[in-house]
């Protein structure tokens, strides 16, 4: 699910150029939402490209490409446009790794932790879905507390060893140290896989890429929802 801004930019974007051959301009989009400044445009743009949905064009000015729309609105882009997972919060309770007896048998019996859909190693995406399906996991990866898995997408992680399509443990906290890797959920809506630094009163979710900028946020716009300790990789 996109948020209700992402959607009504993505589907403005949409209909302009399936109207007039040719996205709108930012003052256009800043209009027809209703935002303050380009600023939002900027930042919506990015989460629609992080998230697969649109593409900007290189090399031409206001070139942005529809490649795909919400589940709702395929059709309109024929029957090939690919499904993706719609994401929201993570409520209620979550795997509890229970305590082996402490024999050799019984370290050896694998900890079910449920998988909560997918997060963005990139800019901010609606954030974490319900539990989708369970993995077994051995619990020598995760020690006590409750944890979650979730299914990388992005690269902008990857200096830091995760790629996309990863699957990420993380165990729940509200709180984190300077530089751990958390997943951190902005205004309450959108979370991201990132490096957590703290300045001050700011926050800034650090990215383990070159190519994407350190986004800072004030304290009360920044929700720690968990850190990672492992993560899995199928070759």
């Amino acid at each position: 699910m996109l948020t209700r801004k992402q959607h009504e930019l993505l589907m403005f974007i949409h209909e302009r150029l399936k109207e007039a051959g040719v996205p709108p301009s930012f003052e256009e989009m800043k209009e027809a939402l209703d935002l303050r400044s380009k600023s939002g445009i900027h930042r919506l743009i990015t989460a629609l490209e992080e998230r697969g949905f649109i593409r900007r064009l290189p090399h031409r000015a206001r070139a942005l490409e529809v490649v795909r729309l919400p589940d709702s609105h395929a059709g309109s882009l024929g029957s090939s446009a690919p499904k993706r997972f719609s994401p929201n919060v993570i409520e209620g309770s979550l795997g509890k790794v229970r305590p082996t007896a402490g024999g050799d048998k019984d370290s050896l019996t694998p900890a079910i932790v449920p998988v909560m859909g997918r997060i963005a190693a990139g800019v901010p995406v609606d954030a974490i879905q319900d539990h989708t399906h369970n993995i077994a996991v051995p619990p020598d990866l995760l020690g006590s507390g409750e944890h979650f898995a979730l299914e990388v997408r992005g690269d902008s992680m990857v200096d830091a060893g995760i790629l996309e399509g990863d699957t990420v443990l993380i165990r729940r906290a509200d709180h984190a140290n300077n530089g751990e890797i958390v997943v951190a959920l902005v205004d309450r809506e959108e979370a991201t896989l990132k490096r957590l630094r703290r300045k001050g009163d700011s926050i800034a979710l650090e990215a383990a890429n070159p190519a994407y900028e350190t986004r800072i946020f004030g304290p009360d716009r920044v929700r720690i929802q968990g850190k990672l300790v492992a993560l899995i990789r199928r070759y």
